[in-house]
């Protein structure tokens, strides 16, 4: 077959919003309606894409499908692990969909990713190794295989990193144009060589297609989005679109659609092939060496300054902020981390075999169960511990967890410590000093001097030894999780399953679908229209999902598919 390959990347991420003293999310006001930004962000996104509706020329529903099944796509494993405790049915979307992808082309569409957003050039070799163990690890008890490829952070890269992923064996990374000097021919994927006889794969986005798909009007149309794919792929290999994945829904409204528009016109197209880089890598091994500009990133066009210094890239360009904080942020939470890790390694002697080995297998272990934690401390303890010395032992290494979420990228990204992103990190950081005990009040002291000097633009907010005293330190006296690492209580997502679950279109619906009749289908008739738009997205992909699959579908349930917009496209297919 000579069709030309498409791969569409979409990086699925959330950073970790949680309060590290409650292990919940606090209601986030700017989320509105929303409880908070997961929530809302998931609702315009994530199970859209999961559950992907194709309309015909009147509006109605003709096909739901799983976009992820037909795309290459990473998802951040803070992400993951907040939609599986709190939207298991999206998440087993993202499962399913790797799964599918297996089976269609041979190889799973998802990428790791390491496990905090962080921007490895900006951190030591130590702290890449962790964090793509940890990714590494959390990706195999999510997914079930050994991934191929991961995904960088703002594809943040140097030739560390490289290093770091070809020693933990992933084959390959994705890069954007400006970050090699010069791309192999044909969309193909590149070599870069490590010394010691190891090398990576790299493939390199289109660079056009991208930015017209993530900040221009490719979205608005899909027939267009399917020929410019079309043209690009001319004299090509392959070409491949890497954009976040909060794009398809969330940046763009209705951007989902036209994402499952555009795949079904693409798989549909006679010249053209949906895959994934690992497949196609598997059968286009790279000929050509390449070499990688670093540090650098997709992001940031002066490298990866926008992550600790005011290089001039912000979100707003048009308001005339000051991101000097940047580097007052970078510098006073990097010192903190040292002084942490000099006390981790000084404690974890008397209780650990080797300490940081002790921190890399962690990451098996973040969700585990207690069974599971257990036999991890028995491995690594030096000597049977009692329970006090177990209990110590586990706060060092969440200890060592908040140094390590506390350097997420998002705290630096956009334009004002006063932020959600910044505020998160130091939550982290605080929580990290408690974990420490004593001796950390002295660390504290130190940090909250260093962060006055981290002024907001924002004259109300002050800067950030105001920022700790007003926001961050209020957040510790929440309800505290006694033991660090123990069994939460249940998520919040049970109570949202509770309440949609509840919801009378949902029960009318299900009714009817378990009891097709005249009765049940006029209550569920009644039920739609005191619907809001978030119950209809469930009950319509439901009902097309029970249609499709029925060899012959109620004529009752006929009726209501077209109440709600299901075109007869589904019911006869």
């Amino acid at each position: 077959m000579n069709s030309r390959s498409v791969v569409i990347h979409g990086h699925f991420y959330q950073p970790p919003r949680e309060n590290p003293w409650t292990d919940e999310i606090p209601r986030q006001p700017s989320a509105a309606p929303y409880h908070d930004w997961n929530e809302r962000i998931h609702d315009e996104c994530y199970r859209a894409v999961v559950a992907a509706r194709i309309l015909d020329g009147r509006g109605r529903i003709t096909r739901v499908m799983n976009a992820l099944e037909l795309m290459s796509w990473d998802a951040g494993p803070t992400l993951l692990r907040w939609m599986e405790r709190e939207r298991p049915d999206t998440y087993q979307g993202f499962l399913d969909a790797d799964v599918a992808s297996v089976t269609r082309v041979g190889h799973g569409g998802a990428m790791a990713t390491p496990y905090h957003h962080v921007i490895l050039p900006l951190t030591s070799r130590r702290e890449k190794v962790t964090e793509v163990r940890w990714g590494i690890a959390d990706f195999e008890r999510r997914f079930r295989r050994t991934p191929v490829g991961m995904w960088l952070p703002e594809t943040a890269v140097d030739m560390e990193t490289l290093e770091v992923l070809a020693q933990e064996g992933i084959a390959f990374t994705v890069l954007a144009p400006r970050q090699v000097e010069a791309a192999p021919e044909g969309g193909l994927p590149g070599r870069v060589d490590l010394g010691g006889g190891r090398s990576i794969a790299v493939f390199v986005y289109d660079g056009s297609v991208s930015h017209d798909v993530g900040f221009g009007s490719l979205l608005k149309d899909s027939a267009r989005w399917t020929q410019r794919l079309a043209e690009a792929s001319k004299g090509r290999e392959v070409v491949a679109v890497a954009t976040d994945g909060e794009t398809f829904g969330h940046h763009h409204t209705w951007g989902d659609m036209a994402l499952a528009a555009t795949l079904q016109g693409v798989a549909a197209h006679p010249d053209l092939r949906l895959d994934n880089f690992a497949s196609f890598l598997a059968r286009h091994p790279p000929r050509e060496d390449i070499t990688v500009v670093a540090p650098s990133s997709w992001s940031c066009i002066h490298g990866v300054d926008r992550w600790r210094r005011d290089c001039g890239c912000k979100s707003d360009p048009t308001r005339p902020t000051s991101q000097a904080w940047r580097a007052v942020l970078r510098e006073a939470l990097a010192e903190l981390a040292d002084a942490l890790h000099v006390r981790f390694e000084r404690e974890g002697r008397t209780l650990l075999l080797d300490p940081w080995a002790a921190r890399d297998e962690y990451g098996t272990v973040l969700e585990g169960s207690s069974e599971e934690r257990a036999a991890y401390l028995e491995r690594h303890t030096a000597v049977p511990l009692d329970a006090a010395a177990l209990s110590r032992t586990v706060a060092l290494l969440e200890m060592e967890r908040d140094v390590l979420r506390m350097d997420t990228s998002c705290a630096w990204f956009f334009d004002d410590i006063a932020r959600l992103e910044p505020l998160q990190s130091l939550y982290y950081a605080a929580h990290a000093r408690d974990l420490l005990g004593p001796g950390g009040q002295e660390l504290e002291d130190t940090l909250v001097r260093r962060l006055a000097s981290a002024v907001s633009n924002d004259p109300a907010a002050g800067d950030g030894a105001r920022l700790w005293r007003r926001k961050v330190r209020p957040a510790s006296r929440e309800k505290v999780v006694t033991t660090p690492g123990a069994d939460r209580a249940p998520p919040r997502g049970e109570e949202h399953r509770a309440r949609v679950g509840s919801s009378a279109i949902t029960q009318a619906v299900a009714r009817a679908l378990r009891d097709p009749s005249r009765d049940t289908v006029e209550g569920a008739l009644t039920a739609v229209d005191g619907a809001d738009g978030a119950d209809l997205f469930d009950v319509q992909t439901t009902l097309a999902r029970a249609l499709a699959e029925a060899d012959d579908p109620d004529p009752h349930l006929v009726r209501l598919a077209e109440r709600l917009e299901i075109a007869p496209d589904v019911v006869s297919s």
